[in-house]
C-alpha cells in the first residue's frame, strides 16, 4: 500500500510538471560594445591621418609598406575595429585596433585561412611612380 501511495505521488509531481509546458530560452544577451579612444581617432581621422597611422602599425609588426594608396573599413572582429591598408607594393594588410589603441596585423592574403573578416580587392595606385614627399635624390 505504502508503495502504491509513493508512486501515486511520483506520478502526480510528473503530471504537474509536464502540465507547465515547455520551458522558454533566455532571450539572447545583447552584445556589448567597447570602443576606445583611439578607435574613435582613427574612424574620424581624414584619409591621410588615418593611413599615416595604419602604416606606423604595419612597419610597428614588423612589416614593410613604403606607400599606402587607400585604406577602408571592414566589418568589426570581435571588438575589435578592422580596417584594410593597400601599400603600392601591392600587398593589402589588415590593421585590427583594439579599444585600448593596440593594433594587429595581418596579410589580407591569410583572411579566409584564419577566418578573419575578408578584404576587399586592393585600391589602384592613384600615382604610380610617385616620390615619396620629402624624398631628395643622392647627391
Amino acid at each position: 500500500m505504502r508503495q502504491m501511495v509513493m508512486m501515486t505521488a511520483v506520478l502526480s509531481t510528473l503530471a504537474l510538471l509536464g502540465a507547465c509546458g515547455p520551458s522558454t530560452p533566455p532571450p539572447p544577451k545583447p552584445e556589448i560594445k567597447v570602443q576606445g579612444e583611439a578607435q574613435k581617432q582613427l574612424a574620424s581621422a581624414s584619409e591621410m591621418n588615418r593611413m599615416i597611422g595604419l602604416k606606423r602599425a604595419i612597419h610597428d609588426s614588423g612589416h614593410y609598406c613604403k606607400r599606402i594608396i587607400g585604406s577602408n573599413a571592414l566589418a568589426p572582429w570581435k571588438n575589435l575595429q578592422a580596417w584594410q591598408a593597400d601599400c603600392d607594393d601591392g600587398k593589402s594588410w589588415t590593421v585590427f585596433v583594439a579599444a585600448n589603441g593596440v593594433a594587429q596585423v595581418s596579410s589580407c592574403d591569410d583572411a579566409k585561412e584564419l577566418k578573419l573578416p575578408l578584404c576587399r580587392a586592393p585600391a589602384k595606385d592613384p600615382n604610380p611612380g610617385k616620390k615619396m614627399a620629402g624624398a631628395k635624390p643622392a647627391a
